[in-house]
C-alpha cells in the first residue's frame, strides 16, 4: 500500500497526484458559498468548499474528475471523518453529488448514503484518461 489515506498501489496514488497539476481551475462567480470548476481532459466538476466550526466539507459534482478532486482532498487532509454520495438533481450537481468532511459529525441528510473511498477510487480512474 502507499502510506496514504487513498487505499491503492502506489502506481496509481502517484499518477493521481501527478494529475493534480493538469486540474484547471475557474471560480464560479458569484457562487454562494463559494465553488471553482475543476476541468481535466474535456471533463468538468462543480467544486463547492465550506468551513465552519471545525468541519471542512468538499462536494463535487459526481463524475471521473469530481472523484479525482475528492481523492486529492483526501491524500492531503488524511482520511475523512464521512464520505457520502447523494442523488439530486437539483444545481449545481444535476447528476448526483460525491462529498467528504473533515471534523464534527453534523447529522447526515437522509439523502446521504456512506460511499466506501474504493468507490471513488474506481470512479477517478476514467478521470486520467
Amino acid at each position: 500500500m502507499s502510506g496514504s489515506a487513498i487505499p491503492v498501489d502506489a502506481g496509481l496514488l502517484a499518477r493521481f497526484r501527478a494529475a493534480a497539476p493538469a486540474i484547471a481551475w475557474r471560480p464560479v462567480p458569484r457562487a454562494r458559498p463559494p465553488a471553482r470548476i475543476a476541468h481535466l481532459n474535456d471533463e468538468e466538476s462543480y467544486v463547492r468548499t465550506r468551513s465552519a466550526r471545525g468541519r471542512t466539507e468538499v462536494v463535487v459534482e459526481s463524475g471521473p474528475v469530481g472523484a479525482l478532486v475528492l481523492l486529492l482532498e483526501i491524500d492531503a487532509r488524511g482520511a475523512p471523518h464521512e464520505l457520502w454520495a447523494e442523488d439530486t438533481a437539483a444545481p449545481p450537481f444535476p447528476q448526483g453529488a460525491l462529498g467528504a468532511a473533515w471534523g464534527p459529525a453534523r447529522g447526515a441528510p437522509p439523502e446521504r448514503r456512506a460511499i466506501p473511498v474504493a468507490d471513488l477510487v474506481a470512479l477517478a480512474r476514467y478521470g486520467l484518461a
